[in-house]
């Protein structure tokens, strides 16, 4: 970033954070002077649709809460490239800072920090938000002992020890549910289950299960209990101890299903003790209030002795009534009157409810109606596919709401489905190109070779839609232009087949291994191109197959005989024989695997064997063409020999 100030607004001040998506720094709002915490999404992700989208989804689900226990949202914004999200700024540390500073923390003090965890986490589940990826290190604590729970990066709506995705393992290792490592969705009882290890941490100075690497610490979430809370705090209440160890349960039926319950079992746990409430900054209970200390006696009596006269005290209380009518009437006259003067001069609005609403609509509600006139609308663009585009689908604070006639609103308004710039993939091998499409979750993809030798055989000449336009990745089919060579079809008919087969793969062409026959009483004829698709002159792409009618005459065609000889142990049942003949490629004299180009097959069926068990069957083979074959049979579909053609032996005998 070239420039200190941000969107003209925001001073930058000092680098407060580095994450694996974002930088976080400490600012001042040069409109209010207030400090702010901004969000700068690192510049190598400006075009990488998944961290833009995770960005995107962190500002929505911070737009949906407004809690005194989560980081609150104040602006988004870009600024050029820059992509950015203003957050209040809280001075203070993080709890996995305090447990490094101070070890294990107390019972009391654990318990009241979890229940304010807990009541951000409410909040936020009420709201259709899950954390996934709660942690010390996301909790802060400020300097006057509030917690804030902040970082909803990955919420649903990384440094050595979070395993992200690879939609899918997501959180940090050290601290998520047992189905977030099996790869599974997370939901709420997945944050109660991370609030869980946090609380055991506060407890105990330690996280429940470590490891060498990533993999062995989510194998025991998965399979390992932990070390008991009472042997490393041996002052824990065993009731605390419960409440954590049932927020850890592995299976998720087990567990707190709501924040909410495990939170009134925090604070029935601390009622059962009598704790007080705790200062974070030194743990001494706040100060109570003094206890009411009745009048001395001697106090009692001087009063007694100062009374008057009966007959004055009666004159001075009906002075007193007097008096106090009088008050009351001007009181009330002054309370009307000051009602109205509030009516007037009130500095706080009810919001209206915003969404569904354009967003120029909403603009021209702001500015029409004076107690709306000094909002500041902030209006966020969230991609939608279910909304259409400019439409209010969220607003923070909600509708009926009373808001500082000054506050801010965030508005989340719809864009349609998330839209990106169409890459330009010119000259890239056609490979490639369909790897990054795929990065950017677009899988409707056909590839269309043309005829060209420009500018190089594989790769892209062009695609439909064109780069640079914008496109929806979610519905986009698109068409990569590939150059698949130019070559000219060759004059085949009349050749001999095999010298036809020669001139097709010398031309870098493919022949269609399925042979038409055209039957013809000459024999010169037999084994030569009778046809041919596509016809001679044409220009086609490189490997294109060719289709070829072939001459077969029968007189002169070669023709053999197949001895198939019946096993003894078969011989009692009846035996289905099955014999294929398929063409022979141009594999290595001796090879007995079939070539590229397969041929037609012939099936022949041998009668049951009667009583004459001769034990041989005698299968006669035409070939419909000069090419070489390699014959197998099978008895009942069983593979029992493959023989080459071209090479006759015992059973395989060239004959009439």
């Amino acid at each position: 970033m070239n420039e200190k100030i941000l969107a003209n607004r925001y001073r930058l001040t000092e680098q407060i954070g580095m994450g694996g998506m974002a930088i976080v720094y400490k600012a001042v709002d040069l409109r209010t002077g207030h400090n702010v915490a901004v969000k700068v999404l690192r510049q190598e992700f400006n075009e990488d649709a998944e961290f833009i989208g995770r960005f995107q989804r962190e500002a929505e689900a911070a737009s949906k809460m407004t809690h005194h226990n989560i980081v609150n949202l104040l602006d988004v914004g870009m600024d050029g490239e820059n992509r950015y999200l203003v957050m209040e700024y809280v001075q203070g540390k993080t709890l996995k800072e305090v447990i490094n500073e101070r070890g294990r923390l107390s019972a009391p003090l654990s318990c009241q920090i979890a229940i304010r965890i807990l009541s951000a986490l409410e909040h936020a589940h009420r709201n259709g938000i899950v954390h996934r990826d709660i942690k010390p290190q996301n909790i802060l604590v400020h300097a006057d002992g509030h917690i804030k729970v902040s970082d909803f990066g990955i919420a649903r709506i990384a440094d050595s020890s979070t395993l992200t995705r690879g939609d899918m393992v997501m959180g940090s290792v050290h601290y998520f549910s047992p189905e977030q490592a099996r790869g599974e969705a997370a939901n709420a009882t997945s944050d109660i289950y991370s609030t869980g290890v946090v609380l055991y941490e506060m407890l105990t100075g330690r996280v429940p299960y470590d490891g060498e690497n990533p993999v062995a610490v989510a194998m025991q979430h998965l399979h390992a209990q932990p070390t008991p809370i009472q042997t490393l705090a041996p002052d824990v209440p065993p009731s605390v101890v419960r409440i954590c160890m049932k927020a850890m349960e592995k299976n998720p039926a087990l567990r707190y299903q709501s924040a909410r319950d495990m939170a009134a079992d925090l604070r029935v746990a601390l009622d059962e003790r009598g704790e007080r409430p705790v200062n974070m900054e030194d743990d001494i209970p706040v100060q109570q209030p003094r206890p009411y200390v009745r009048p001395s006696a001697a106090n009692e009596g001087h009063r007694k002795k100062s009374r008057a006269p009966a007959n004055e005290k009666n004159i001075r209380h009906f002075w007193n009534y007097v008096s106090a009518a009088v008050a009351l009437l001007v009181l009330v006259g002054l309370s009307f009157f000051i009602y109205y003067k509030i009516q007037n001069l009130s500095t706080t609005v009810v919001l209206p409810d915003f969404t569904h609403m354009k967003t120029e609509e909403v603009r021209q509600l702001l500015t029409s109606r004076s107690e709306y006139r000094e909002l500041d609308p902030r209006f966020v663009p969230v991609s939608d596919p279910q909304e259409e585009e400019n439409v209010i689908t969220m607003q923070s604070p909600q509708a009926g709401e009373t808001v500082d006639k000054k506050s801010t609103i965030i508005l989340n308004y719809s864009t349609g489905p998330m839209k990106l710039d169409m890459p330009d993939l010119a000259y890239k091998n056609v490979e490639e190109a369909k790897k990054q499409l795929r990065a950017m979750q677009i899988t409707n993809i056909t590839v269309n070779n043309v005829v060209s030798n420009e500018p190089g055989v594989n790769l892209v000449i062009s695609t439909e839609p064109e780069a640079n336009t914008k496109i929806d990745v979610k519905t986009v089919s698109v068409i990569l232009n590939v150059c698949g060579g130019d070559v000219t079809i060759p004059q085949l008919t009349g050749l001999p087949l095999a010298e036809a087969e020669k001139v097709i793969y010398s031309m870098d062409l493919s022949l269609n291994p399925r042979l038409e026959y055209s039957a013809t009483m000459e024999p010169a004829q037999h084994g030569t191109v009778a046809g041919q698709s596509p016809e001679s002159g044409n220009r086609v792409i490189r490997q294109t197959a060719v289709s070829l009618k072939v001459f077969s005459c029968e007189d002169a065609a070669r023709k053999s005989n197949l001895m198939i000889r019946i096993p003894e142990d078969r011989l009692i049942s009846d035996t289905v024989v099955k014999v294929t003949i398929q063409t022979k490629g141009e594999t290595q004299e001796g090879d007995a695997q079939s070539g590229s180009n397969p041929g037609p097959e012939l099936t022949v069926y041998a009668e049951p064997l009667g009583e004459n068990l001769t034990g041989v069957v005698n299968v006669p083979i035409l070939y419909p063409d000069n090419r070489d074959y390699y014959v197998s049979y099978y008895l009942d579909n069983v593979l029992q020999k493959t023989l080459d053609s071209s090479k006759p032996n015992d059973d395989l005998v060239e004959g009439p």
